[in-house]
């Protein structure tokens, strides 16, 4: 998967801001592409450490703006603020996005991150690698 810098860049800061509770949102693009695009953060309603949430209105309006605008969830991502970058049980058991890259950044070392990327379909991980691009 290609991810411009860009929006690496935001993603880590976005994880960083909401540290230390899991941050999360998605990266749009155009239907039919797997090319991710429009940055668009998201309110962890769960505010906790160790769980994402996306909030029920927030989740309508986003797919209603992503209908509008024949956009799609390339990228939906969070954050994991005490453990490395891979799915949890709960995280795949709520995968429900066959299409999309599943990218968890770790923020548990405050000096690095680690950014990783994971296709979950039908409860199986498959981790795949990202080439990180100029914008």
């Amino acid at each position: 998967m290609q991810l411009r810098r860009d929006l690496v860049e935001a993603i880590v800061a976005h994880a960083r801001r909401d540290h230390p509770d899991e941050a999360c949102g998605v990266i749009a693009g155009p239907a039919g592409s797997d090319r991710a695009e429009r940055f668009i953060p998201m309110v962890n309603a769960a505010r906790s450490p160790t769980f994402y949430e996306f909030d029920s209105t927030d989740l309508l309006k986003l797919y209603r703006e992503l209908e509008a605008n024949d956009e799609v969830p390339v990228v939906i991502y969070h954050s994991h603020t005490a453990t490395e970058a891979y799915p949890s049980r709960t995280d795949i058991s709520l995968a429900a996005e066959p299409d999309a890259h599943y990218v968890l950044v770790s923020t548990r070392d405050p000096d690095d991150y680690e950014l990783r990327s994971y296709r979950i379909v039908d409860g199986v991980v498959t981790e795949e690698p990202i080439d990180v691009v100029e914008s």
